[in-house]
Parts: structure tokens; sequence; C-alpha cells
């Protein structure tokens, strides 16, 4: 009964611990910035498009707006085609009407001030085979309708890109374990494969779950906040802060 106490601690410690220290950040830094007017501009990222560039591929994520960036990150998808004149990305946002908003900002662009970091990326002849397959995910996509974006436990703008991961499992990624709703069942399926196929996941409803993956790692989602290891790149995961690690 005691270690089971201790275990209960432990948990709430690693739940609670990461979190105070990111809200501290966050109201000590950001907390008395006008947020709408924060800068989108681009990080210089991507490489400049010619008539003979690559096919490219990005899944990019960064800090959510306000005091959601305490517990989230948002993301997104950008792909050009061999020879296309412009990037096109891809995101699911919870406000205005289109449903899934197509080139809405900038592709490699800070969102509302946080630095995106490159959660994937391919170029050349893999990204030329990706991208079909990730265009008919985002027109396939279950919750592309207005009014299905939910901000906790989903489906939100992560689901959405966690769920075109899942439909392109040559991917071989996973999102930030920050990335509240990645967790959400869009598939409906409680229990089944994770994204990469290099795993197991059970959930209810996106609330609580357990992931064992290569790619994934170790993961105990318990209300949003993750506490896990990454086993393929040696790191800890922790709620708020994210990863840790190699």
């Amino acid at each position: 009964m005691r270690v089971v106490l201790w275990g209960f601690c432990l948990i709430g410690l690693l739940l609670a611990a990461p979190l105070g220290l990111q809200a501290a950040r966050y109201w000590y830094a950001e907390s008395e910035g006008n947020w709408y007017s924060a800068d989108r501009s681009s990080m210089g990222f991507l490489p400049a498009i010619t008539p003979e560039s690559d096919a490219i591929v990005r899944i990019y994520a960064a800090r959510t707006v306000r005091w959601r960036s305490i517990f989230a990150v948002h993301s997104w998808i950008v792909v050009k085609e061999k020879g296309g004149t412009s990037y096109e990305r891809f995101d699911k946002v919870g406000w205005g009407g289109e449903p899934i908003r197509r080139n809405g900002y900038v592709p490699d662009g800070r969102w509302f001030g946080h630095d995106p970091e490159v959660v994937f990326a391919a170029d050349g002849a893999e990204a030329e085979r990706l991208i079909p397959q990730i265009k008919r995910a985002i027109a396939g996509y279950a919750y592309r309708n207005a009014g299905d974006y939910q901000v906790w436990p989903g489906p939100n703008s992560n689901t959405f890109v966690a769920s075109v991961m899942a439909a392109v499992p040559e991917i071989q990624a996973t999102l930030p374990p920050v990335a509240i709703g990645k967790d959400f069942p869009a598939n409906g399926k409680w229990v089944g494969l994770t994204g990469s196929r290099t795993g197991v996941y059970a959930t209810l409803g996106g609330y609580v779950g357990i992931t064992l993956g290569w790619v994934e790692g170790i993961e105990l989602n318990l209300f949003g906040g993750v506490i896990g290891l990454d086993i393929r790149n040696p790191g800890i995961k922790l709620p708020g802060i994210g990863r840790i690690g190699v």
C-alpha cells in the first residue's frame, strides 16, 4: 500500500512540477504581451523556390497562443511539389469559417511569437512519395468540418496533424509530448497500433491513455499531461516542458 501511495505521489510531482515551471516562465516573460500582434514572420527554414527545386515535406510545432502555451504546442504541415511554385501550409484551427486552413499563415512562420521546431522533414524523392498520401489524408480527415474543433482533449490542431501522420506511417515520426490532442482517437478506436505502426496504444477517449512504441516511446497520458521515456533517441518526456534528451 505504501509503495502505491509513493507511486501516486511521484506521478503527481512529475505532473505538477514541470507545469509549475512553465507557468512561472509564462507569467514572467509573456503575460503582458499583445498576443494578437505577436511576430508571425518566417524563420527562414525553407529554401527559396526555383523551377528545379525538389519536393519538400515539413511538419512543424510551436507553442500555442497565450496561457495555453504553458501546456501545449500547435502543429501544422507544409508541402511543396517537385517544380512547384509555392509552399502549401495546412492547419486546423478553432476560429474562422474555413475547416482546414490552407495557406492562412507563413509556411515556416513563428506562431504568435513562438519559434517552431521541425518535427519531420523530407526532401526530394522521399517527399515526392509522401505528398500524394499526405494530401489524401488531409482531404479525408474525419473532423474537417466547421464546429468540429475542440481544444481538449481533441479533436484539435494536433489531432489533425497526428491523424495525417498516422495515415502515412512512412513518416516514422511523432509529435512532441506537449502536443495535446495528438492522442485523441480520431479513428474511433480506443485500442490499436500507433501511427508509426511500431507499437500499440490504449486510450479512454483521449483523456487518459498509454502508448508503447519504438518511434513514440513510452507515454502515460493523464488528462493531456504526458510523462514518458523516449527509447529511440534517449530522453524523458514531461508535461508542459516536453522532451529532454538526445
